[in-house]
């Protein structure tokens, strides 16, 4: 299937931290502002924050805080960054955090002691809903994505479509530091999908 949007983005995301605002406030201050680090934003940015996260095994500073506030608070990291600090590479959905290890979040005004929330992010693709329907995509399906670069082309399955992006047409990638280095992705990444996983049999069938 041709997919209308063809090529998008693919953007490497470093080990950062989404958190509620009650937890900003006990490390920041009551009443903390989460503010966007390149100017006015719509949906999620990079603040101008950064914490102190506290594993078993190890410390990483100057994590990046994400805007807006969420109502949960997650640690994402690569499989990678959870061997280094000591902590189960636990594979899942962003907000999905039920049974997940938890981490010592250290900022300026206080620190916090959460009981769950680190996680290894599923790889994905955001779209809006209308251009997810007008590609046969819903929130949820798996999908073969082949990023390109220079002689490192890699295809990647189970990568997860999310419908909470903009309806303009387009789509965008994320994927963890651990797969931007197994395919060389740099900041012009690019990638398409191949189909759907369900559809693997058809797409290599055996023998044929």
């Amino acid at each position: 299937m041709a997919y209308s949007f063809g090529k998008f983005p693919v953007k490497v995301s470093a080990r950062h931290i989404h958190l509620r605002q009650e937890t900003v406030d006990l490390l920041f201050g009551a009443g903390h502002k989460v503010e966007p680090a390149n100017g006015p934003a719509k949906g999620q940015f990079l603040s101008t924050d950064r914490v102190t996260v506290v594993g078993p095994k190890h410390t990483f500073e100057r994590v990046a805080v994400m805007g807006p506030c969420r109502n949960f608070d997650q640690f994402e990291m690569s499989a990678t960054d959870a061997r280094t600090i000591g902590l189960p590479a636990v594979l899942r959905a962003s907000g999905d955090i039920e049974g997940t290890p938890g981490v010592k979040v250290i900022g300026p005004a206080g620190e916090v002691e959460l009981d769950k929330g680190a996680i290894v992010a599923e790889r994905h693709i955001h779209m809006g809903p209308n251009t997810a329907a007008a590609n046969g995509l819903k929130e949820g399906d798996r999908v073969l994505m082949c990023v390109e670069s220079e002689g490192r082309m890699t295809i990647f399955g189970d990568t997860v479509i999310h419908t909470n992006g903009p309806d303009n047409g387009g789509a965008l990638s994320h994927i963890d530091t651990d797969e931007g280095n197994a395919c060389g992705a740099g900041k012009a990444a690019t990638g398409y999908i191949l189909g759907k996983m369900e559809d693997m049999k058809t797409l290599f069938p055996d023998g044929e």
